[in-house]
């Protein structure tokens, strides 16, 4: 079916068309672009100063610091990206919204465009991972802080969420032919879709490994 499918606008959009077959998608401004990326790298910086504060407050060794400042980071984008983004999607779809807390998912969306329209599978992921793995971070690094016992179970379960919510994510995606990705744009693949979701993928399965030594350990 070649039908086209307008998602809005197009005055307002990045997303241009949406296909039955394939995604059809417009360049993305400069700025936007620009904004998404250096938005991203300043909550890197401030979760890095933070880490740094609890390395020297609370005596973390380098591996558990560098573990915090990872979970931090974790947990001020699920907080500041992924909350908005579903409390947007149970009302309207990204596309469709004015809010700056938009810009970013319109952004995201000319790489994955099921970021705009409220795909019920990704909105239901990003619900699990706004409501359960979010405070499920905050309790990691209050457990690795107070070196409670405890911690790498919830570090476990974490991790286990991340890599669940990952394959979820591009898994239905992959199966059905990649409808909603758009890879034929270097950024939009290389960086977009691969660099940022991997790190969701290998930084949980070092977590995990770490987990599964001091368990072995322990026992």
């Amino acid at each position: 079916i070649d039908q086209v499918t307008p998602l809005s606008d197009l005055s307002s959009l990045d997303l241009s068309t949406l296909k039955l077959g394939k995604m059809s998608f417009e360049p993305g401004a400069t700025s936007t672009i620009v904004g998404s990326l250096l938005f991203t790298a300043v909550q890197l910086m401030v979760a890095s100063l933070l880490g740094a504060r609890f390395i020297r407050s609370f005596k973390l060794s380098t591996v558990d610091g560098l573990i915090v400042l990872w979970l931090i980071w974790d947990s001020m984008i699920h907080l500041t990206l992924e909350t908005p983004f579903t409390v947007i999607s149970l009302q309207t779809r990204i596309v469709d919204s004015d809010s700056i807390f938009a810009l970013v998912w319109k952004e995201y969306a000319r790489a994955d465009a099921r970021w705009g329209v409220s795909d019920p599978t990704v909105v239901c992921l990003e619900i699990l991972t706004c409501f359960i793995c979010l405070p499920l971070c905050v309790a990691n690094i209050y457990g690795i802080c107070k070196r409670s016992p405890w911690r790498h179970f919830v570090q476990i379960t974490v991790c286990v969420m991340e890599l669940y919510g990952g394959f979820m994510t591009f898994g239905p995606e992959w199966i059905t032919g990649s409808k909603a990705l758009n890879t034929s744009d270097p950024l939009l693949l290389w960086v977009y879709l691969f660099f940022f979701n991997m790190l969701w993928v290998v930084i949980p399965l070092g977590l995990l490994w770490q987990s599964w030594v001091h368990m072995c350990e322990a026992f």
